[in-house]
């Protein structure tokens, strides 16, 4: 981390197309039921997931998940604000099966774009650049491409 880099500004932006309404997009990526599917759509093998959603403002999704019970990654988010289905901000405390867990924000957009919606995502506070790049590339990016699947499959 360089100097004038603190954590409040190790942040992301990403940005994906996905082909349905804001609505459907917005309420895959909130609603228990749906999430337990589209979190392992994409798995050869199944694994745990077990998901509780409180939509209120003020409320927690928590998350559970990993390949079985001795390895398991559990994140609990906090809404800041609902503003359905165009706005949710959080605040993200994940763990590692090892103990270390981080706390980030979260701002993701759905906006009606061409037919389908463009999803804006917005993370601060990682404590470092290459964790940071982790989620970029990969977390941000399956989820993506999960929820994708979910919205697609026949």
């Amino acid at each position: 981390m360089s100097d004038t880099e603190t954590n409040e500004t190790i942040g992301l932006r990403l940005q994906r197309q996905l082909p349905a309404t804001p609505e459907q997009v917005f309420d895959a990526y909130t609603d228990a039921e749906k999430q337990k599917i589209w979190f392992s759509i994409l798995d050869e093998e199944p694994g745990i997931v077990e998901i509780e959603v409180d939509l209120r403002v003020g409320g927690t999704q928590t998350a559970v998940w990993g390949p079985n019970r001795e390895t398991l990654f559990r994140e609990v988010q906090t809404y800041l604000e609902i503003d359905r289905p165009h706005r949710l901000v959080t605040e993200s405390t994940g763990s590692e099966p090892d103990g270390t867990s981080m706390t980030t924000h979260v701002v993701v957009t759905f906006e009606a774009n061409d037919g389908g919606t463009l999803v804006t995502v917005e993370q601060t506070g990682f404590p470092t650049p290459e964790l940071r790049d982790f989620f970029q590339i990969q977390a941000w990016n399956g989820a993506f491409d999960r929820i994708e699947a979910y919205l697609t499959r026949s």
